[in-house]
């Protein structure tokens, strides 16, 4: 079993590379990497430009699923399942890389985290205006690591497509995606109070 580590943005929202940030003993990457490596047999760590570090690193393309597929072009044909995860999540469980993993292996195409959503949701249009309210009890808000069968994740990249995550692009093929409980601590680093609440989790891990 192969991941996939993304970590190729540029942090623009939060104004600079934030995988590279502090956390503990080292960066917000080496916690995410370090997970990954933990479970999957082999990684695949996609960086910025110029960031490679050693033979598991590839460089990143503009956009986030150009860089996934910079990764899986780094995979071997023979890979069966592969995993992708952000790499400013740095705080998913093994556990739950395993329940996404066996989700696969028990036979659907893609398999990714989910949380309850809290808040209503409103659908709007291009002048703000509400034109939908769908029932909060069928959305869930998706995380990663989310897992794949290698040749179903292939084929939803072939056209070089673009989405928010890659589970989109398998559900734009037809695969069946499904959903396991998420974990509410694995949360994105994406502005300076995410990496604040992420140090002082850290703090009280001592």
């Amino acid at each position: 079993m192969w991941a996939i580590v993304v970590a190729a943005g540029s942090g623009e929202r939060f104004g600079g590379p934030k995988q590279y940030e502090s956390l503990g003993d080292g960066t917000v990457l080496d916690r995410s990497v370090a997970v990954a490596r933990a479970v999957a047999d082999k990684v695949i760590v996609v960086v910025p430009p110029g960031r490679a570090r050693g033979s598991g690193d590839v460089e990143g393309g503009p956009t986030r699923s150009e860089s996934v597929r910079r990764g899986l072009a780094a995979l071997p044909d023979q890979a069966e399942i592969v995993v992708v995860h952000d790499g400013a999540r740095p705080f998913a469980s093994p556990e739950l890389y395993r329940a996404v993993i066996d989700a696969v292996r028990a036979g659907a195409d893609a398999a990714v985290p989910g949380v309850a959503v809290s808040d209503t949701i409103k659908v709007v249009d291009t002048a703000m205006t509400v034109v939908d309210t769908p029932d909060r009890a069928t959305l869930v808000a998706v995380q990663t690591p989310q897992a794949f069968a290698a040749d179903r994740l292939r084929a939803a990249h072939t056209g070089q497509p673009e989405g928010t995550d890659d589970a989109s692009l398998v559900e734009a093929i037809g695969g069946r995606v499904v959903v396991v409980p998420g974990e509410p601590d694995n949360r994105k680093i994406t502005v300076a109070d995410d990496l604040q609440w992420a140090r002082q989790r850290v703090a009280e891990e001592r």
